[in-house]
């Protein structure tokens, strides 16, 4: 009991002496009060607070007023306003239950005496009214106190505990107890949550330890039992449950059914589970750690399913896809580790997390749950603040929990799992959320809990708990009280049923673990390895000592009562997580900093520090770095992209656990992280392409610049999403990101040529290698190269006569020439036996590529090209085919000078003032330089079968139908459709991106890299 209420107490004891009609105060009142210190204080503070009595006597009484008198009328007005006073001073002072205490021992005292007064009743009603305790409450205290139940209270507040087995006529709620004499009365308070505790009888009986008195008033605290000689113990889950039991709208049942789960290769799971409990308890899952209590909840919420038993809510299968529709919204779990958004307010947690559960409710109506929620968890103060982080603190730990507790309270599941609630609390803050935990199971909640050291108090919340040992075995399940006395009996304690303390009440829970626990000692006094009692024995011996039989599975389905829970569409869902990861990156001014101001910064110290040209002023065609530029807004772009989105989702990943659990649509999810994301890239590709297109004096390309990059950023997104869901290390991931981007440096073209890879199955001959294909880098530089060779204002003017010209000219002067070699070197060499094999593939070469250019040319060779082969190859053939070579070289030679006629003549309308201006302005040399490949003198590789021209590969169309070609192509084939390489690549890109999309859907990279971390556990064991 604590001073400030002893204080009250004496002071109102001091007053009802002083009430009484008679003048004198006389022994009795002072033995009354010295009796009623002696049961709660020792003979020390007894004297001290007798004296403090005595004092307060002194103060109030006057003993030279003579009753009926003018004086006496003010003695009494007196008394009434010192009452009052007294009153006010404890509503400042004192919790509400502590004043319904205060009142009982009040009415306890007056009861004590040989005739009760009006003025000492009337006292009491007005010490009620002060404390604002109801009426009806008030009433039925006096009931059972003063009035010694003569008229019974209301039958649901009052519990009856008796030898009486028949229950006929009584309207309290019974509880019977064989060779009880006597009864014991139990009267909930329901604004206070207390229970006060009265016996009339001949037995001995024992509240926690201490003998209760006749006819005197206890309050039946959470964790109290009682005891006698030859009556079966009485707890106070026993006794909530049966005054409870009437108020409970919608029962819930949960049962395990003989439950049993293994771990791949190991013993380690859960054996032989059987569990079942009903609405309105606490239930705690005790044991050490890694035992199996997280695997036990998780068995039990539906998240692990068994390999043997059932798992059933009034009678549904938890596991039975037909049946688990009819629970959903039924189970809310909180995991131990946080599930909450840093950068948002502890309001706006609250609010989104309603809107994804609760989509049946208007705006309004998720407002005021979010209102209702803060208020009932003590969190309005805190409502505007941001959570924060762990290390970064801004709320509370037990803040922190609270909210997380109201994440799932919003939605009223009926079954609420709590992975260790006070893990990292301070002993305040556990007794806090435990408070919190037990208030849902009087408000009609199953609430199951997995706690690894409770305090006396927490465990005294308990209804029940279930001891689970190392492996998985359920070692006890049963009230917490007879868990010690159990234990403690199962160890030879001397006087096992003595669960808690007698003079402070507290228990020690830690002694269960502790005798569990227990080691063998050596034959030198120290502990072994050995454990005296091992998990098995321990299960047997609860099986065998207390179990009677396993739990009796309903075979009847019971109506799950009805919830608030009701997700949203798909579409709702993606539009409400983008809002809320919409505000959380708003909120979060370091990820805004570097995203959106990054770019621009790189961008402005990349393009000043290339931006060169001879002589003093910049002149944009002189610039020899523009093709290295174009290189780095592309891998720029791709860093960008990865780095903004490798932590979406594995950030994320307790959050999602959630919603997985609340059947959230993962592709919801996605979508909104994909938009905000590609939203996000849009802004910084633009902003990139501004700065460094400005800087360099790069015109009329911004828009083809900004799609290149922003589809180069939504690749790098996707691909940044795929590693954040695969791997659960972010350390990884960023370790990863070097390997992804390297490649991009090595196989894009643009550093090391194709055609000088190291490795010859890479290098390329006629096209882009297979492991180029594959890299967005080699897509996107080759776009943007494309475009701002072909497509500047300069060059795009004679383009296409100037891509005939080249084209014409590598027919009448490089392949023309190559197949006149082949022809006399065929002609030189064929009756030489060593030789067949070349003059075979030179034939094969000279048929093919005469066909080719006959075509383009649009003439016919003779029937000497028949005779292209080792046994009709003649002089005459020799002869006619170099004639007719030569004829198409003249061919091609003239059809090259039309177009170049047909180049100068638009060149001569512009003017050359004009032409200088703009290739100043818009053709980059250097440029020109490495897309028409100006420095290598081969222009042609020769092969076994072909003849690859290297020449101008720029003005060079793709020649294989499916869209490959080489570095540079203007345009590519698929088909017989030639086909823009700018859109070409980007439809590439986007295809990649979409495959990508597909990919992360379906979770493909996920299971595949959980499936080889499985297998090399596997071997590892």
């Amino acid at each position: 009991m604590s001073e400030s209420v002893l204080n009250a107490l004496i002071r109102l004891f001091a007053l009802i002496s002083d009430i009484h009609d008679d003048t004198v105060i006389t022994g009795r009142e002072k033995s009354v009060v010295e009796s009623f210190l002696l049961r709660h204080l020792n003979t020390e503070m007894t004297a001290r607070y007798m004296g403090l009595f005595n004092e307060f006597l002194g103060l109030y009484n006057s003993e030279n007023i003579k009753k009926g008198s003018v004086q006496d009328r003010k003695r009494t007005s007196l008394n009434a306003m010192r009452i009052l006073s007294i009153c006010e001073k404890i509503n400042e002072e004192l919790r509400q239950d502590q004043k319904v205490y205060v009142l009982i021992q009040l009415m306890d005292y007056i009861s004590l005496g040989d005739e009760i007064s009006e003025n000492e009743l009337d006292f009491l009603q007005t010490v009620s009214s002060s404390f604002y305790i109801p009426e009806n409450e008030y009433a039925d205290l006096r009931n059972i106190i003063i009035d010694g139940a003569s008229a019974e209270p209301a039958s649901d507040n009052l519990l009856v505990i008796n030898s009486n087995e028949d229950k006929s006529g009584e309207t309290a709620s019974h509880i019977y107890r064989e060779s009880l004499e006597g009864q014991l009365l139990i009267l909930h308070v329901g604004s206070t949550n207390t229970y006060a505790l009265r016996y009339s009888g001949e037995s001995d009986l024992y509240l926690n330890g201490r003998i209760i008195g006749n006819d005197e008033t206890y309050i039946f605290e959470q964790g109290s039992s009682i005891r006698g000689s030859g009556i079966e113990t009485i707890y106070y889950s026993e006794v909530v449950a049966y005054l409870t039991e009437q108020s409970i709208q919608g029962k819930i049942i949960l049962e395990a059914d003989n439950v049993s789960f293994r771990f791949r290769n190991s013993e380690n799971g859960i054996h032989n589970l059987d569990f079942r409990e009903e609405s309105g308890r606490l239930v705690g899952i005790l044991g050490g750690s890694g035992v199996g209590k997280s695997t036990t909840l998780s068995i039990l919420n539906g998240m692990i399913k068994p390999q043997e038993g059932r798992i059933l809510i009034n009678g549904y299968n938890l596991y039975d896809e037909n049946e688990k529709k009819k629970l959903e919204g039924v189970i809310g779990f909180v995991p131990q580790d946080d599930l909450l958004i840093e950068e948002l307010t502890v309001c706006q947690n609250l609010y989104f997390s309603a809107r994804l559960c609760m989509s049946n409710l208007g705006e309004n109506e998720i407002v005021e749950e979010v209102k209702r929620i803060l208020n009932d968890l003590d969190l309005h103060g805190i409502k505007d603040l941001k959570v924060g982080s762990p290390l970064n603190k801004v709320i509370s730990g037990g803040q922190r929990k609270r909210l997380n507790i109201a994440l799932e309270l919003l939605r009223e599941p009926t079954i609420l799992f709590v992975d260790e609630p006070t893990s990292g609390l301070s002993s305040m803050d556990s007794e806090i959320v435990m408070n919190l935990l037990k208030d849902q199971a009087y408000k009609g909640k199953l609430v199951i809990v997995n706690i690894h050291q409770p305090s006396s108090d927490v465990y005294k919340m308990f209804d029940r708990i279930m001891v689970i040992d190392r492996g998985g075995y359920q070692i006890f399940y049963g009230n917490p009280s007879e868990a010690i006395v159990w234990f403690r009996a199962q160890s030879n304690f001397a006087n096992p049923e003595e669960d808690q303390c007698i003079k402070c009440g507290t228990v020690n829970p830690d002694q269960i673990l502790q005798i569990i626990e227990a080691r063998v000692i050596n034959e030198k006094g120290h502990p072994t390895a050995e454990r005296k009692v091992t998990p098995k024995e321990w299960a047997d011996r609860f099986r065998t000592g207390i179990v009677t039989g396993k739990s009796t599975s309903r075979s009847e389905k019971i109506p799950v009562p009805e919830n608030k829970f009701c997700i949203p569409g798909l579409i709702k869902q993606s539009a409400i997580f983008f809002t809320r990861d919409l505000c959380s990156k708003l909120a979060d001014i370091q990820f805004l900093l570097t995203a959106l101001l990054g770019p621009p910064l790189l961008a402005l110290l990349l393009s000043y520090f290339i931006r060169q040209s001879p002589g003093n002023s910049y002149i944009f065609s002189e610039n020899e770095n523009i093709h290295a530029y174009l290189f780095m807004c592309v891998i720029t772009s791709l860093f960008f992209g990865l780095i903004i989105s490798v932590k979406e989702i594995i950030s994320d990943r307790k959050i999602l656990q959630r919603e997985s659990f609340l059947s959230l649509s993962w592709v919801s999810y996605l979508n909104s992280k994909v938009v905000i994301l590609f939203f996000i890239s849009a802004v910084q590709a633009i902003s990139f392409v501004l700065i460094g297109n400005t800087i360099l004096g790069i015109k009329g390309m911004t828009f083809a610049y900004w799609l290149v990059l922003f589809t180069s950023a939504c690749f790098a997104n996707l691909l940044g999403l795929i590693m954040s869901s695969a791997f659960r290390s972010l350390v990884a991931i960023y370790v990863l990101i070097p390997f992804i981007l390297i490649p991009q440096l090595l196989f894009s073209g643009a550093l090391v040529r194709f055609d000088r890879l190291h490795i010859s199955r890479y290098a390329s001959r006629e096209y882009v290698p297979v492991i180029g294909e594959v890299m967005a880098a080699r897509w996107a530089y080759e776009a943007l190269a494309v475009k701002q060779f072909r497509d500047n204002r300069f060059t795009r003017i004679t383009f296409k006569y100037d891509m005939d010209e080249s084209q014409n000219d590598w027919y009448a002067n490089h392949l023309v020439t190559a197949l006149d070699y082949d022809l006399r070197e065929s002609k030189d060499n064929i009756d030489n036996a060593g030789y067949e094999r070349i003059i075979n593939d030179n034939f094969r070469k000279l048929e093919y590529y005469i066909g080719l250019l006959s075509e383009k040319a649009g003439t016919e060779p003779g029937p000497w090209k028949n005779s292209l082969n080792r046994e009709s190859f003649t002089v005459e053939t020799f002869r006619e085919a170099q004639k007719y070579l030569e004829d198409l070289k003249s061919k091609f030679k003239r059809i090259r000078n039309i177009s170049i006629a047909a180049g100068d003549s638009v060149k001569e309308k512009i003017g050359n003032t004009e032409l200088n201006r703009l290739a100043e302005e818009f053709e980059n040399r250097q440029l020109r330089t490495i897309m028409l490949d100006e420095l290598t003198t081969e222009k042609s590789l020769e092969t076994n079968d072909r003849i690859i021209q290297k020449y101008q590969p720029a003005y060079m169309i793709g020649t294989f139908p499916f869209g490959r070609a080489q570095l540079y192509a203007p345009y590519k084939k698929l088909g017989n459709t030639e086909i823009d390489t700018f859109v070409f690549d980007l439809v590439v890109l986007w295809i990649g991106t979409l495959i990508l999309y597909l990919l992360i859907c379906f979770r493909l990279p996920e299971r595949i890299v959980n499936y080889i971390s499985t297998v090399r556990l596997k071997k590892s064991d």
